[in-house]
């Protein structure tokens, strides 16, 4: 017996309905009647970091990626939002791909993974 993907992802927020309004309307992670966010198949790295790692801030225990199509126009679609996207160029490669991170409304981390073309 075997794993076969991630079935969710919980977490704690000060207003859930703010919160889960802003995912869909700036990352299209939109739920169906059954909360159900249907993705596209692919890659899913599951890392568990060193409690001293800075690849995330230390004040939060988790930071999501999402696998994304297209980064440069999603990163010009949330700053036009007014959403803040950090990009460096030491985080992409032609071996991992492209990197950007932003913050949710309520400081959560998230980066945005598009990945390298096959």
């Amino acid at each position: 017996m075997t794993v076969t993907g991630i079935g969710g992802l919980f977490f704690r927020a000060k207003d859930p309905g703010a919160l889960q309004a802003w995912y869909g309307e700036h990352l299209g992670v939109a739920l169906d009647d059954s909360y159900q966010w249907m993705q596209q198949a692919g890659p899913t790295v599951f890392m568990p970091f060193a409690q001293d790692t800075d690849y995330f801030p230390a004040d939060r225990q988790w930071m999501i990626n999402f696998r994304v199509a297209k980064l440069d126009g999603l990163i010009s679609t949330l700053r036009e939002a007014g959403i803040a996207v950090i990009t460096k160029p030491e985080w992409d490669t032609p071996e991992t791909g492209r990197f950007a991170r932003i913050h949710d409304p309520e400081g959560n981390p998230i980066e945005l993974w598009e990945p390298p073309v096959e």
